[in-house]
């Protein structure tokens, strides 16, 4: 973990010079929400209006943009993977704006909520279904967020996507997993 801590401290000091303030999403972020599994990147959310910014301070910090486009970003430095999504839309600026402080492995760092990362996770599950890890993510969510979350926001982000047949899919197989 050390080598990935690292990086997330060398990318949020680079991110605090530009005067933009990211959230961490992804594998990463799943920890702050008492779901652990392994993650070999470093996944944020950052404003829109700041990708040009973000861009030069990581080009700065010797990563190669692998891919960029007006939703998302992919950079490459050796081994080390970081990937960007842009918050430009109102939900997902709303989400950033409301990402909390909260002390995780890496230090105290900006975290989405468990909330909105379930909805990152579903967009993610719409986009490529065949990455059965996001759907893995959802359910562990749901569940180490049990009487925790606030399911009208979760409803919402699936039906953004048609997809509450699956929340209630994934509500029935916890419940049936509980009894």
């Amino acid at each position: 973990m050390s080598k990935l801590a690292d990086q997330v401290r060398q990318a949020v000091a680079a991110f605090a010079v530009c005067k933009t303030q990211p959230a961490l999403i992804g594998g990463l972020a799943l920890a702050a929400h008492d779901v652990v599994r392994a993650t070999r990147d470093v996944d944020f959310l950052v404003d829109a209006d700041d990708a040009q910014k973000v861009h030069d301070a990581l080009g700065a910090l010797g990563y190669t943009c692998n891919h960029r486009s007006e939703d998302a970003a992919n950079y490459i430095r050796g081994d080390q993977r970081l990937d960007l999504l842009y918050a430009r839309r109102p939900v997902a600026r709303k989400l950033l704006d409301c990402a909390s402080v909260r002390n995780t492995v890496m230090g105290r760092l900006r975290v989405i909520s468990a909330e909105g990362l379930i909805g990152f996770k579903v967009q993610a599950l719409v986009n490529a279904p065949e990455r059965a890890g996001d759907r893995a993510d959802i359910l562990a969510l749901l569940r180490a967020g049990r009487g925790k979350l606030n399911m009208r926001e979760v409803r919402e982000y699936f039906a953004l996507f048609d997809r509450t047949d699956l929340l209630d899919e994934m509500l029935g197989q916890i419940d049936h997993d509980t009894r």
